[in-house]
């Protein structure tokens, strides 16, 4: 009865209150999807019926374009099933976005090829140039509309809207770190609602009655007695070696009349993607860990990538590196270009070039400043650091004085996305496992840039910076790319 008075005291709103009021938003998310993803196609229709058939048709009875114009109607109403057998509307995929953008992806491939496997097997003529337009503009249309409405959600779950009631059951220190990176991070959509922990931190003498805020509730026998009473989505079960698979599935069992989600989180942490797989080995499901592919065809594909991107972008750019350029050597004695010695690849050392920010005695001042150093690591910041220039200020903030580095992209020093280009001296102070960092080149973006950029701290910076090293794909690196324009334009955490 404890559990249940614990429960009870903790808020007044019965379970079934709380998970009518969560699915009353999933399933209304879900159906303003569909209605998005209806209207892009049809959208995409009508455009393209409109570029394809411009004016008046040649047939003065429309019998040419009707066909066309019922086409365009039937485009969005076939659409819709489309997505539902790919299971872009599944709750799981809800704020998922490579996940959800992938479904759309696949779908507008699947549509394609059933309507050209249909025309062909009919022998009706389609005209290619409709087809040609209208499907690719559909599907990028909707995965725009889809990547809007993620946005929106995003917003929503800042202000602790659309938010899914999580039971975290563990051990202490591992509950404490999923609550704090959750509550960093939550356009994830998960709130800790109740911890369980072991039975002797649980009751007894040495009973912990909340972890980081989040009240104890039980221990782990009664998780889903507590889902239940809290009205829980899920029950969050992380790597502890009380909760085998006996008690992982008996938890399963209870908690599934009630249609709660259950999520294990294994004891490897930071590997995600294709390098994860689960086989059955002799009736036993296995998670298999693929070795992180850093050589070969892919590599050959992404240093390509780099360079072709690298060159295009300063063709594109040369009007702004030459404005920044006459801004500096206007505004503050010394030379326009700062070059500095970074360690790349296997060690290897290189010159970075970057736009100079700082007075030209800068290195020679930083003796004296060290002791105003506000990182907790080996890297050196102070936000308001004094020997940097008023345009330099500027620079550092909207990122501006990294752009140079599309020459060292060029050349085959770095890539534009990896680990931070690291100082000899940092290296120097690299112990055990950071080390890993340098088995890939440097980038002029990654992971540290879209995640806070100068307000990491060292143990986060290094983190996120093996997490890429272990799981980076092709993929990955356009995804960070993208998110990079809006860190930029933020301009958070850039000093």
């Amino acid at each position: 009865m404890a559990v249940v008075d614990k429960v009870q005291a903790e808020s007044s709103i019965s379970h079934e209150q709380r998970r009518a009021t969560s699915q009353s938003w999933s399933g209304s998310y879900r159906r303003f999807a569909g209605c998005l993803d209806f209207f892009s196609m049809l959208l995409a229709g009508v455009i393209a019926f409109v570029l394809r058939f411009p004016g008046v048709p040649t047939d003065p009875t429309g019998s040419y374009t009707a066909p066309y114009v019922a086409l365009t109607v039937a485009l969005p109403v076939l659409w819709v099933p489309t997505l539902m057998l790919c299971r872009a509307y599944q709750p799981r995929y809800i704020g998922v976005g490579y996940e959800e953008f992938h479904r759309v992806l696949r779908a507008g491939f699947i549509f394609t090829a059933a309507l050209a496997i249909i025309a062909y097997a009919t022998k009706t003529e389609v005209a290619r140039g409709y087809v040609v337009m209208a499907m690719p503009l559909g599907t990028l249309l909707n995965v725009f509309a889809r990547y809007r409405l993620r946005k929106w959600l995003h917003r929503k779950r800042w202000n602790g809207e659309c938010m899914r009631r999580v039971v975290a059951v563990g051990h202490r220190t591992s509950v404490a770190d999923l609550i704090r990176v959750l509550q960093q991070k939550r356009y994830h959509g998960m709130d800790i609602a109740a911890v369980c922990l072991p039975p002797a931190l649980a009751a007894g003498d040495d009973a912990v009655s909340e972890v980081e805020g989040v009240p104890v509730l039980g221990d782990f026998s009664q998780a889903a007695a507590v889902a239940d009473r809290i009205g829980a989505d899920s029950v969050a079960v992380l790597a502890c070696p009380e909760m085998d698979g006996t008690a992982l599935r008996r938890l399963a069992w209870q908690i599934e009349r009630d249609d709660v989600e259950l999520v294990v989180a294994p004891a490897l942490m930071d590997v995600t993607g294709p390098r994860i797989s689960i086989r059955p080995v002799a009736g036993l499901p296995l998670l298999h860990v693929e070795h992180p592919e850093l050589d070969g065809g892919r590599k050959v594909l992404k240093g390509a990538f780099d360079r072709t991107a690298a060159l295009a972008g300063l063709l594109l750019l040369s009007p702004l590196l030459a404005v920044v350029a006459f801004l500096i050597k206007v505004t503050s004695a010394g030379p326009v270009m700062f070059r500095q010695v970074r360690v790349g690849r296997g060690g290897r050392e290189f010159t970075v070039l970057k736009f100079r920010t700082m007075v030209r005695d800068a290195e020679a001042r930083k003796v004296e400043l060290l002791q105003h150093n506000e990182n907790d690591g080996v890297l050196f910041k102070i936000r308001a650091d004094p020997r940097v220039t008023r345009v330099g200020r500027w620079l550092r903030r909207y990122s501006l004085d990294e752009l140079p580095q599309l020459f060292n992209v060029l050349r085959g020093d770095m890539s534009l996305v990896g680990p931070r280009p690291p100082l000899p001296e940092e290296v120097a102070q690299y112990g055990g496992d950071v080390y890993r960092r340098l088995v890939v080149k440097p980038g002029l973006t990654g992971l540290w840039q879209v995640s806070g950029r100068s307000d990491l701290t060292w143990e986060e910076s290094v983190r996120l910076d093996l997490r890429y090293v272990d799981n980076w794909t092709l993929a990955l690196d356009l995804q960070i790319m993208w998110k990079t324009w809006s860190a930029v334009f933020r301009g958070s955490g850039a000093y």
